[in-house]
């Protein structure tokens, strides 16, 4: 059920992510690999709500972390997959 979530509402450019002394465009990379590996690694059948729920928390969670333009993509995959298999504890907040 995740074809009803429009992963294109979700992405962001450079000029939604803020000032970041010259790293916008990385930063803005960084939040859309985000929300694709998250997108991506979410099983066919999730409820739409839910996904909607956990692709909200890649900007909330992210957005204000100084690490964020330096993030690997390994660290986003291995952020994603926590997320994803304790989705319980983030749904509930």
């Amino acid at each position: 059920m995740k074809e009803f979530v429009v992963i294109h509402d979700y992405l962001v450019s450079e000029a939604v992510v803020g000032d970041w002394e010259g790293q916008e465009e990385a930063v803005a990379e960084r939040i859309n690999e985000l929300y694709h590996t998250l997108y991506d690694l979410a099983e066919e059948d999730i409820a739409p709500e839910v996904l909607e729920t956990l692709l909200a928390l890649v900007w909330d969670t992210w957005i204000g972390q100084d690490a964020l333009s330096d993030l690997e993509t390994d660290d986003i995959y291995g952020w994603c997959r926590h997320v994803l298999e304790n989705r319980d504890q983030y749904l509930e907040d």
